[in-house]
């Protein structure tokens, strides 16, 4: 399981519990499916940046409220010199 999905998931489900939203909730106002919202919270899904902004609408946050710290999945600068 990739750290950085897992990361953004456990994230996602912090600020959706304390939004008191069930994944039901979320599932249908994202119009995605319920278990689709379980599996991005356990981080099985790398999701796309437009699920990432409804997401954020729904729970009322900004997206970057969402994301990890960069810190905690460092880019290799070298690649970019």
């Amino acid at each position: 399981m990739d750290k950085l999905a897992k990361a953004l998931g456990e994230r996602i489900r912090v600020q959706r519990k304390a939004c008191r939203v069930s994944q039901d909730a979320l599932a249908l106002a994202c119009n995605i499916d319920r278990s689709y919202v379980g599996r991005i919270e356990r981080g099985e899904f790398n999701i796309t940046v437009e699920k990432l902004y409804r997401i954020a609408s729904v729970l009322a946050c900004d997206t970057c409220g969402l994301l990890p710290p960069v810190a905690f999945h460092p880019v290799n600068t070298e690649t970019f010199e």
